[in-house]
């Protein structure tokens, strides 16, 4: 299985909190980025991607 786990840091925050598990799709949207899990949950958020973890199965966003 490739999904990964997106987290999202805000912008006055030093951490980062769980925003969606499983996730196996990320598209840009207008505004910001759409995520979707392999379950059918969407989230959609402005936010940019500030790094991916692909061998520890982490996405990595900022709030925009």
């Amino acid at each position: 299985m490739c999904e990964a786990n997106a987290y999202l840091k805000r912008k006055n925050r030093d951490d980062y909190e769980e925003l969606l598990c499983a996730v196996d799709t990320v598209l840009p949207t207008p505004d910001g980025l759409m995520l979707e899990s392999i379950f059918g949950e969407r989230k959609i958020l402005k936010a940019k991607i500030k790094e991916l973890q692909l061998v520890d199965h982490k996405i990595l966003l900022e709030e925009i």
